[in-house]
């Protein structure tokens, strides 16, 4: 058990999201940075799909009930235990009464903790990632209690873990999309612009970002089609709305163009006024 002496901001519990009930309107949700997330997890040796901590923006402090290790990944936020630095990207002991903090953010948006054995929330359609609506909360609260596994398993090496340790940090500021289901609709002039400008972002969550500039647009809006997280809307004004894990799965924009997996796991670790481009993958061209 963990308890969570204070919350941070927007940090929650997440997997790799909740397959097969879009269709009832439910999100996948799941970890912002799926490569992180996974990443984590492969250090302790768990399944990839084991339950995680995303920390976004400010990092909580937690105090561990109980031995266990843990292995932290994606955002650098200094974590400390004990008031002493951690290491990233390694397998980390865990005595009882030990307490884990986290300084602000030297590069990316979310850090992943990942524990022995996952975290122990409740399993809910299939998933424990946490998302208001569906799940009892949608952040973490302060005073909340967290089971966990306590097995302890074998990791990977660290000689291992740097061969696989590929970070979605990047500052590429490249996007690798797909062409979208109304992307032809679009003339040649705004296909042009759309892959070859230079956009910011804009206000962003676990549902959206959303682009600042905007692509001059007299497409109708289309009969409410499905929608995926990476997909690129194009609102009626022009602005563009990138589609990230909580989003909704249907949607009456235009989907102009879809993010790779990568690519949204690149976007989940920049933040406003970061520049982005997009570029067509080699079975788009």
């Amino acid at each position: 058990m963990i308890r969570i002496l204070k919350k941070g901001l927007h940090t929650s519990i997440q997997d790799l999201g909740r397959k097969g009930y879009r269709n009832y309107g439910i999100p996948i949700s799941g970890a912002m940075d799926s490569n992180s997330a996974i990443l984590s997890n492969i250090i302790l040796g768990n399944k990839e799909v084991d339950a995680v901590m995303e920390i976004t923006f400010q990092g909580p402090e937690i105090q561990f009930l109980s031995a266990t290790r843990i292995a932290i990944t994606g955002a650098i936020y200094s974590p400390t235990k004990n008031k002493k630095p951690l290491e990233m990207n390694k397998s980390i002991s865990i005595q009882k009464g030990d307490i884990i903090n986290f300084g602000a953010p030297k590069s990316g948006v979310r850090s992943y903790l990942a524990i022995s054995g996952g975290f122990q929330t409740e399993l809910v359609y299939g998933s424990r990632s946490y998302y208001e609506g569906v799940t009892k909360k949608g952040i973490i609260e302060n005073k909340d209690e967290i089971p966990f596994n306590s097995s302890f398993k074998v990791g990977l090496s660290q000689y291992d873990v740097h061969k696989l340790c590929y970070s979605s940090i990047s500052n590429s500021q490249t996007l690798k999309v797909d062409k979208g289901p109304e992307f032809e609709l679009l003339n040649k002039n705004q296909q042009h612009d759309l892959l070859s400008n230079t956009f910011s972002l804009g206000i962003n969550n676990r549902m959206a970002y959303q682009i600042q500039e905007l692509i001059p647009n007299q497409l109708k809006s289309i009969i409410s089609s499905a929608v995926l997280p990476g997909t690129v809307q194009l609102t009626p004004s022009g602005k563009m709305i990138l589609l990230m894990r909580d989003c909704q799965t249907t949607g009456g924009y235009p989907r102009i163009l879809q993010l790779t997996e990568q690519s949204i796991n690149f976007l989940a670790q920049k933040i406003q006024h970061e520049k982005v481009n997009f570029e067509l993958t080699p079975l788009s061209d």
